[in-house]
């Protein structure tokens, strides 16, 4: 099979397209022919070597799939073959085809295209659980969602927007905010060429009620500061490299709540419920992941950079049998 593999750590540019062996099924597993792959932030710090989380060269990167089940160890459902699925993991999605544990995929719904679902499962589901379980958003909230043009921060404006709230949208181009606008951002904010806090402050006079933050750096001070009192503040990760310090005072004097989002800590009976209504508003195509950008496996390395370099808007794809990028 075709993959890509990462030798030793470094750049995206230091991958290679390779042939590997198919890799033998243990007890428990399938093999999956993937379609379409999802190329994320987390992908290009396992690269690097600077992940929280160390996978030792040589590997196969990629941790979000789509495909279809060509294959089953003797202790699983034969019937499930050719079924299509989706999953994440950690490493092995940027190949031909994966190996992975039966019970860590997930039926695509008919009438839902492999691309979709490839697009769809991280962000989405990131941004839905952030939304309903920790910062608890809904009808009339004013939402504010910092990084609004990369893939969790644009299903936040998607999501947000379904829940009723009236959501500011802060990116770094004015292409990107004009994907969030097109969503149904009520507000923008090119934090590249505007004061944050100053900007926050003309569109939000009596502050915001909650903040989802994917990006962290210089941008999370401003947007907690724009929170009216009792506002909810969740951090979910630190696309820009770096990781805010926070002055605790501010917290202090409005009653404002801090909560950083891991999907084990959503409530069992709400992670049930949060994943039925998002399957459902994705079968109805009521929400849509947007792809940016699509490139065949040979290209994944300018996949990579695109992500890297944060330039990609919504989700960046690899299409496994893609003949030629975009």
């Amino acid at each position: 099979m075709r993959a890509i593999v990462c030798s030793s750590y470094g750049a995206p540019e230091s991958l290679r397209i390779e042939d590997l062996p198919s890799t033998p099924l243990k007890k428990g597993e399938i093999r999956v022919a993937v379609v379409a792959a999802a190329a994320n932030f987390p992908d290009v710090l396992l690269i690097a070597g600077d992940y929280q989380i160390k996978v030792p060269p040589p590997f196969v990167p990629g941790s979000e799939f789509a495909g279809v089940i060509t294959e089953v160890s003797s202790d699983v459902d034969g019937r499930l073959i050719g079924t299509r699925v989706t999953g994440t993991g950690l490493i092995g999605a940027f190949a031909e085809e994966i190996v992975v544990r039966a019970d860590k995929v997930s039926s695509i719904a008919d009438g839902v295209d492999e691309r979709i679902a490839a697009a769809f499962g991280v962000a989405h589901r990131t941004a839905y659980h952030s939304l309903r379980s920790v910062a608890r958003v809904g009808s009339g909230d004013r939402l504010i969602v910092l990084g609004a043009g990369g893939g969790v921060g644009l299903a936040a404006v998607q999501l947000g927007v379904l829940l009723g709230a009236e959501v500011t949208a802060v990116a770094s181009s004015s292409d990107k905010l004009a994907v969030a606008q097109r969503y149904g951002a009520a507000h923008l904010i090119n934090h590249r060429e505007s004061d944050v806090r100053t900007a926050l402050r003309a569109v939000l006079p009596d502050g915001a009620d909650a903040v989802i933050d994917p990006v962290g750096g210089k941008l999370s001070e401003p947007a907690l500061r724009s929170l009216a009192r009792g506002g909810r503040f969740v951090t979910i990760g630190y696309a820009s490299g770096e990781i805010p310090a926070i002055p605790l005072n501010l917290v202090l004097v409005k009653g404002i709540h801090i909560a950083g989002f891991q999907f084990q800590d959503v409530p069992p009976e709400e992670f049930t419920r949060n994943e039925s209504e998002l399957t459902d508003l994705l079968v109805k195509q009521r929400v849509v992941p947007h792809v940016g950008a699509s490139y065949a496996l040979h290209d994944t390395a300018k996949a990579l950079r695109l992500v890297a370099d944060g330039h990609a808007v919504g989700k960046v794809l690899i299409e496994i049998n893609r003949g030629e990028s975009t």
